[in-house]
């Protein structure tokens, strides 16, 4: 997967929504879900699964069939604040599911072996 994100900014990004999460600005957000949807691409290097974060960015990942017309059949998606979360293990990919803060349709949508991304 070819980078957009220069990982020095997503990495500093990353690092500012962490301190402040309620007061990170919008453009900043926005680089922190890029850069950790792409790393999320690279680790899971596939296609059968289509990561939605709107209105910031999306990324399909985890190996298995390809997906090329219509709605994909395995789709997650979640607000900026949670995928950030559970990016960096302030949350857990059970919890998010259970609290409905992401939804997952699909049976290849279980992203809890490659999160959190970072510690």
């Amino acid at each position: 997967m070819k980078r957009r994100i220069n990982p020095a900014d997503g990495s500093l990004a990353l690092a500012q929504w962490r301190r402040a999460p309620e007061t990170t600005d919008r453009r900043t957000l926005a680089t922190a879900v890029r850069y950790c949807l792409e790393e999320l691409g690279t680790r899971a290097e596939g296609n059968s699964v289509e990561v939605r974060v709107p209105p910031f960015g999306v990324t399909q990942c985890v190996p298995g069939p390809r997906h090329t017309r219509g709605t994909p059949p395995n789709v997650v998606e979640t607000d900026a604040g949670t995928w950030l979360a559970l990016a960096t293990g302030a949350e857990t990919w059970a919890s998010a599911v259970a609290e409905g803060t992401v939804a997952a349709s699909g049976t290849r949508t279980d992203l809890s072996a490659w999160l959190p991304l970072f510690g």
